[in-house]
């Protein structure tokens, strides 16, 4: 692991490592107690602290969320040999100008309505910490 030499510097690298991996597993803890995992296609990597993804409400990943909030997104981008875990607390909730700030044209693949999809959510990570290793 690289040792930064100030804040500042640790998440322009941390930014730069997820800006490249683009898709990553979110970590959420079942409603049995046990962890899951699952690829996600992030939205927006401007590690400003918040990382944000769409999903649909009625997903397992958002009731999970709803009951414990505490998650990992972890990156792996093995062609640069790095890698990024970063943990913090999620919630679901709609905002129609978020959405269209991120949305992908691409994310009609899931979302065929697009913005219009029944259902359609936004999940946001506020990062409490990140470590990478490059």
């Amino acid at each position: 692991m690289s040792e930064p030499s100030t804040t500042a510097e640790a998440r322009r690298r941390v930014t730069e490592l997820v800006r490249r991996a683009q898709i990553c597993m979110l970590t959420t803890t079942g409603l049995d107690g046990r962890m899951v995992s699952r690829p996600m296609g992030l939205q927006e990597a401007e590690f400003d602290g918040d990382l944000w993804f769409f999903a649909y409400a009625d997903s397992a990943k958002v009731r999970q969320i709803r009951v414990n909030p505490e998650v990992n997104v972890a990156f792996s981008d093995p062609r640069h040999h790095a890698w990024v875990s970063v943990s913090g607390t999620a919630q679901e909730g709609y905002d129609r100008a978020t959405a269209e700030r991120l949305w992908h044209p691409m994310l009609t693949a899931w979302f065929p309505d697009g913005l219009d999809t029944p259902g359609i959510t936004l999940i946001k990570v506020h990062a409490g910490a990140a470590e990478y290793w490059d």
